[in-house]
């Protein structure tokens, strides 16, 4: 496994998103770090984080989230300030546990980096580890394979470390008991509601309101600027109209691989079962046994009465009916079928078994038909190698187009048509559309940094292409604005009435408030309040209720319950103001043998687990000494 890669065929993407999850939590850096050069980003101990090093690490995770969410993942999302910090904290925390196991001694053995990748499923096939499709994978990500081995082995000491802090808090059932009771927790309480639209008609605008509101907020009220926009997409599929892989080229990749087109050895067999578990008590296995070597003796006797006699004896409701076919066995080690796939690759064909037992009881096999391995003809797997060729070929297509593509757009800013001429692709329009509402913008919507490029000075005064930018894996587009509607602000009689409508109802809100508050502040006296109409009590819990607010519901079990009835009021979200009245707590009560504590108690762990493991890397930081050079992060080097 540990030869170096050779260089052919398609991406295996799934593969390198099932190695990174072990690790998303504090991410997982370049397995192949480029030199350093500049300032650097930040230092961790004796340790220095490159712009390099960080900026594939931020590509990096983009590659995580186009796997997670497709083509809704927008690259630019990983361009704010909040998320470059956010991947340099994740590198910082595995550089800091890396330096803490490589203190520990800690090591990942040969055999525990074997046992990773070989449980990788899209690095299998027939459910063993396949070296064709490892070495495929890395090839295709440019990955060399001993560099990439060591990265690995290296996360995985890490996982050591994670696994050994995070796995090892402790929750005792007290506590738990404790954390499963306050959230049984009962209170009884009423509700009372005081809403703004009784005090609209106290409400008294000033002539004058409306028209200082519309002054002074007039962004609110234009008709935002709007452009139409003409682009191009340069896209692996649209370039795979345009490849075509000879049938000399087929010819020699089936002749390079003849060894894969193999259909391996079939076997069909047939059973007789005699059920008994593992645990049975022995005067039951015994009895079974007994039953078994009668059928045997009673199958060897007339062979051809197998399905007959399977049919009256076998206790396997699936397959006595069929006289006990079990039709072609599987030898996948995770197979249900593996016991009686060995014995019956290991008779020949109309061959008895002797009793074979299994989890199920005891079996006797029986092979109906062996068909031989058998070699693919090229007519047979001849689509097969066209479309893994063609595919090979547009991927090295778009690698060579797209770097053409984004200098042409760049260089010869002032149309798209050199672009589309020189790739054969066409240039589409948008209907005209404003920075928030897209609709009209078709496929450059959904970015944020075309759309940010086409409503850029460059765009908008000089009339540039946009850059190339990269809306979906291997697709890139180009764009261009070609025509304007400026921004127009809208006339102050057509928005008088309701700009007075909502003036009117946020001082209504106020007055409400007002009022909610002063009730409130007369019932913790002890006073009455005239004119309350309090709803019926309603017994809550913590988990919510149908008929009360999320807002309201915290409210009332923040209510102290020292003294009933308690009162405590909250505003609304639509301008309501809320009153509630306590009258009854019953605590709640758990106790080790309630089923709620078992499933609850799992929660806690992992809860208390993170807390510690964020205790840790908060330590290990005091103990190596990071520092950031903020300067350096925001340069975006090395990207």
């Amino acid at each position: 496994m540990f030869d170096a890669v050779r260089n052919n065929k398609r991406i295996v993407q799934i593969f390198l998103l099932l190695i990174t999850l072990p690790f998303l939590f504090f991410g997982v850096e370049s397995y192949m770090q480029s030199g350093g050069g500049g300032s650097n980003v930040a230092k961790v101990g004796g340790s220095s984080i490159t712009p390099q090093e960080f900026a594939q690490s931020v590509n990096e995770q983009g590659e995580r989230l186009r796997a997670m969410y497709g083509p809704q993942f927008d690259p630019a999302m990983l361009e704010s300030p909040e998320a470059r910090q956010a991947v340099l904290d994740t590198v910082v925390s595995q550089r800091l546990l890396q330096q803490q196991a490589n203190k520990l001694h800690l090591m990942t053995s040969d055999d525990q980096l074997r046992q990773f990748l070989g449980a990788i499923p899209a690095l299998q096939e027939d459910g063993k580890f396949s070296m064709k499709k490892y070495e495929l994978a890395l090839s295709n990500q440019g990955k060399s394979q001993p560099v990439f081995e060591a990265k690995l082995r290296q996360d995985l000491t890490i996982q050591q470390l994670v696994s050994a802090v995070g796995e090892s808090a402790i929750v005792s059932q007290a506590a738990t008991n404790r954390v499963l009771a306050v959230q049984l927790e009962e209170r009884e309480a009423s509700e009372v509601v005081i809403r703004p639209e009784l005090f609209v008609n106290q409400v008294k605008l000033g002539p004058e309101a409306a028209k200082a509101f519309y002054d002074k907020n007039q962004k609110l009220f234009e008709v935002p600027a709007k452009i139409r926009a003409e682009y191009v997409v340069l896209s692996a599929d649209a370039l795979a109209e345009q490849a075509a892989v000879s049938e000399e080229e087929i010819k020699a990749a089936y002749d390079k691989n003849v060894k894969t087109y193999v259909q391996p050895e079939e076997r069909r067999a047939s059973h007789i079962l005699i059920q008994v578990s593992k645990s049975a008590p022995d005067a039951a296995k015994q009895a079974a046994r007994e039953k078994i070597d009668a059928i045997l003796a009673q199958v060897k006797k007339s062979p051809p009465d197998f399905a007959k006699i399977a049919k009256e004896y076998s206790q396997d409701s699936g397959t006595a009916s069929r006289g006990g076919d079990l039709g072609i066995l599987s030898r996948d080690p995770k197979s249900n079928e593996k016991t009686l796939a060995d014995a019956a690759y290991a008779l020949k064909p109309n061959q008895l078994s002797e009793v074979v037992t299994s989890d199920y009881g005891f079996h006797i096999v029986k092979v109906t038909e062996v068909r031989a391995e058998k070699g693919r003809a090229l007519n047979e797997v001849h689509a097969e190698i066209a479309k893994e060729l063609k595919g090979q070929l547009v991927m090295k297509k778009y690698a060579e187009a797209a770097e053409s593509f984004t200098n042409i757009v760049y260089e010869q800013a002032d149309s798209l048509k050199p672009a589309a001429d020189k790739y054969k692709l066409e240039i589409k329009q948008t209907a005209l559309f404003d920075k928030t509402n897209r609709a009209a913008a078709g496929p450059l919507a959904a970015n944020e940094k075309l759309i940010a490029s086409l409503f850029s000075d460059d765009s908008l005064k000089n009339k540039r292409n946009t850059e190339a930018v990269e809306v979906a894996p291997n697709t890139l587009v180009a764009a261009r604005v070609i025509e304007q509607k400026p921004a127009e602000l809208r006339a102050f009689e057509s928005l008088k009435s309701d700009i007075e409508k909502m003036l009117t109802a946020e001082e209504a809100t106020k007055l409400a408030q007002k009022d909610g508050e002063a009730k409130l502040a007369q019932l913790m006296k002890g006073e009455a309040v005239a004119g309350l109409t309090w709803g019926a009590a309603q017994t809550l819990t913590r988990q919510g209720s149908p008929s009360m607010s999320p807002e309201g519901l915290k409210a009332v079990f923040k209510a102290p319950s020292a003294k009933l009835p308690a009162y405590v009021g909250v505003q609304l979200p639509k301008g309501a103001y809320a009153l509630y009245r306590v009258s009854q707590v019953k605590a709640g009560v758990a106790n080790e043998n309630d089923p709620r504590v078992k499933g609850l108690r799992p929660q806690l762990v992992k809860f208390s687990g993170g807390e510690d493991f964020n205790a840790y890397l908060a330590a290990l930081r005091e103990r190596f000494k990071v520092t950031i050079n903020t300067a350096a992060l925001e340069t975006k080097q090395g990207q």
